[in-house]
This record gives structure tokens, C-alpha cells and sequence, in this order.
């Protein structure tokens, strides 16, 4: 009998929660179990979803980075009509099949204005005659809480609810517990998949692209685009990098007004594009890397070896890029300069840091999370159909 996997995944800003999940789902995919991945966003451009049931719910974003106000594509803000109608989207769909397997992208963990949706799935999945295997799968780190009863709240929640919760790290890197107090109360719902590897099969750079570049990137999503603007200044300023050719990649939820207005402003040695599916060939051919600090972002860094300059994200209370950069530059990987206040000076300084610090030998992190976490669940799949 074909077993079946419904996953959950709700992107607000950036596109990574989305790419881990698409690539968790397309390793069931592979070991032959049915995947239906329901999207509270619409799907990245990119995304190449071969062998997956795709569930478009109606989309809704957060308007900035302060995630208080969630608004439809049209710019509307929900309200409790639209949730309604989520919620219905949602168990509708989970509702089409007796699933095996019901996997939610961060929630418990995150996405608490979405409990309207989220607690009625998990409570029809915890209902069914045939109860799925309910997992969680959470990056590697979590957004801290000023709050500590929120985050008691996950933990009770996944307590109460979950049978395993997916952690898409490396723990010999970065724990779980070094993001979330609480992590005790759940130890033995935990599994560490490594890293999850987004890039798949992507296309090789166009040859000269990307060769001996600064390659400046800010993900898929919307933000980043004061870095984009700096950098354009920054390379006039370098001491190693003034000559060479810096690449900007715009992410594809930048509006088109604002990208005509980075490109006009492109000149000699730059080049303005949008963001790329050969981005990690042409970070493997490139002389630095300046980015965000976001989780498929610096694995493509770590994977190419290149240096690297990070400005973590870090607007109103977001806590996790500054601490996933901290994490790398422990270990001799990058370079971290603060988003708050950064001029073109610093940028430039940061570049000539990157580029004439040494090397590290013999550091590498695991990856393989979406294959490892396949095979977690489809081992708790297995286990439960004896």
C-alpha cells in the first residue's frame, strides 16, 4: 500500500520555509510515499515541484518585518472572514485523503497568529480513527521570545500533540537548545536530520559567470534591499575588491519599481539581477560572498568554501541570522558585520577582512536533512503499520 504525507508550510517573508519543506517532501517523494504539500503562499518561481501534489491555499504575507499584519496579494489585511475560509482550505484539503503522515513547517514552534488554522488541523489529524504519524520540522534555530510562556507554549504543544520533532541541524554546529529554553521538556520527541540542503540539481552558471565575482545576495524574499544598495557603493571602497566584477542578486519578491531603480543605479563592475537557480555555481567560482544569514544561504556558502560576509537580518526583534552568523564566526567561516547602521565603509572593510583571512581546514557541517528526515519518518511510518 502507497503511504501518503501531508505537509503544511507557510512562508511569510523570505522563501527558505518553503524550500525546506518542498525538499523534505520531494526525499519521501523519492522513497515512494504520496506528497501533498499544502502552501499558505504562493510558491517561489523557482521551485521545481515534479512528483508533488501541490495545494495552493489562499495566500497571505506579512507585511514587514514586525509580523503583526498579514496581508492578501491584493495588499488587504485579513480578517476573520479570510480566516475562516483558510481554515476551511486547509482541512479541506487534509481531509481529501486518510494521510499517513501530517508534517507542519515550524508550527508548533512559530506561525502563533496561525493557531486559528493550526490547531484545528492538528486536532482533526489527532481525531482520525487511523491517527497519522504528526511530526514537526523546525530550522535550526528559533526565534527567541520576549515572552517565556510562548515558549513554554510550544513545548506543551508539541508535548500534548506530536510524535516527533524534526530539528534541521547539525548538533556538533548549533543545538536546539541554544535558541529554546524549553527544549528539555521535548528531548524525546527530537531527531537531528543535518542541514537541509535546498539546491538539488540546480543548472550550472553560464561560463565567466560568477568567476572571480563579489557575489552580493539577499534570498528570495522581499528584504534586503538596503544591503543591495550599499554594496553598490561598497566596491569603490575595497582594498581587494575594487576591480573585480560584483554580481547583486535582487530576490524575485522585490517590486519591479524597485528593481528597475537598483539596475539604473548599476555601474562599471557591477551588475543588478534577479535572484538565480545557478546561485550556488556561482558562489562556487566567486571571490566573496556578501549575504544575509539566512539558513539556505549559508549552506550554500559553507558548501562553496568561499568567504564570506554576513549582515544577518536583524529588524525589530528577529534574533535568528545574528546567531546563526555568531555560529560561523566561531568557526574561522565568515566575517559578520551589523545591518543596523552599515555604511558602504563597513561593507568594504568587511570584504577585505573576508578575503585576507585564512582559510579553516578540515571544517565541514552535516547535510543530507531531507533525506535523513525522509527516512526518519518513513521509519515511524513503518513502525506504526506494525
Amino acid at each position: 500500500m502507497t503511504r501518503s504525507a501531508f505537509i503544511h508550510v507557510q512562508h511569510l517573508l523570505g522563501t527558505g520555509h518553503f524550500s525546506r519543506a518542498l525538499a523534505i517532501g520531494r526525499a519521501l517523494a523519492a522513497k515512494g510515499i504520496d506528497v501533498t504539500l499544502a502552501t499558505g503562499n504562493t510558491p517561489p518561481p523557482l521551485a521545481d515541484l515534479d512528483g508533488i501534489t501541490l495545494v495552493e491555499l489562499p495566500p497571505v504575507r506579512a507585511r514587514d518585518a514586525r509580523f503583526k499584519s498579514f496581508i492578501t496579494p491584493e495588499g488587504r489585511e485579513i480578517d476573520d472572514a479570510w480566516k475562516a475560509v483558510r481554515m476551511e482550505a486547509t482541512l479541506s484539503a487534509f481531509s481529501a485523503r486518510d494521510f499517513d503522515l501530517l508534517l507542519t513547517e515550524t508550527w508548533p514552534f512559530g506561525r502563533r497568529p496561525f493557531a486559528f488554522e493550526m490547531e484545528p488541523l492538528v486536532a482533526a489529524a489527532r481525531a482520525r480513527e487511523r491517527r497519522p504519524v504528526i511530526a514537526a520540522s523546525v530550522r535550526d534555530i528559533l526565534v527567541r521570545k520576549q515572552e517565556a510562556w510562548k515558549e513554554e507554549e510550544m513545548a506543551a504543544r508539541a508535548e500534548a500533540a506530536y510524535d516527533l520533532v524534526l530539528v534541521h541541524a547539525d548538533p556538533d554546529f548549533i543545538r536546539l537548545e541554544d535558541s529554546f529554553p524549553f527544549t528539555d521538556r521535548i528531548a524525546h520527541l527530537i531527531a537531528y536530520t543535518g542541514f537541509v540542503d535546498t539546491a538539488g540539481t540546480r543548472p550550472e552558471a553560464p561560463e565567466g559567470d560568477g568567476e572571480d565575482e563579489v557575489i552580493v545576495s539577499c534570498g528570495g524574499g522581499a528584504v534586503g534591499v538596503e544591503l543591495l544598495r550599499t554594496a553598490m557603493a561598497a566596491r569603490a571602497l575595497s582594498g581587494t575588491a575594487n576591480t573585480c566584477r560584483w554580481r547583486l542578486l535582487a530576490g524575485h519578491d522585490i517590486d519591479a519599481a524597485t528593481f528597475a531603480d537598483l539596475s539604473s543605479g548599476a555601474g562599471d563592475g557591477l551588475v543588478v539581477e534577479r535572484a538565480r537557480a545557478d546561485f550556488p555555481s556561482l558562489l562556487a567560482r566567486a571571490r566573496c560572498s556578501v549575504s544575509q544569514a539566512g539558513y539556505n544561504t549559508v549552506l550554500d556558502v559553507l558548501r562553496a568554501g568561499v568567504p564570506s560576509v554576513l549582515v544577518p537580518f536583524a529588524q525589530i526583534k528577529e534574533t535568528e541570522q545574528a546567531q546563526r552568523a555568531e555560529a560561523l564566526v566561531r568557526h574561522g567561516r565568515a566575517v559578520s558585520v551589523p545591518e543596523a547602521g552599515l555604511t558602504a565603509k563597513d561593507l568594504a572593510r568587511a570584504v577585505d577582512e573576508a578575503l585576507s583571512a585564512p582559510r579553516p581546514s578540515g571544517f565541514s557541517v552535516r547535510l543530507g536533512g531531507a533525506e535523513s528526515a525522509a527516512s526518519i519518518l518513513a521509519g515511524a511510518l513503518a513502525e506504526r503499520a506494525a
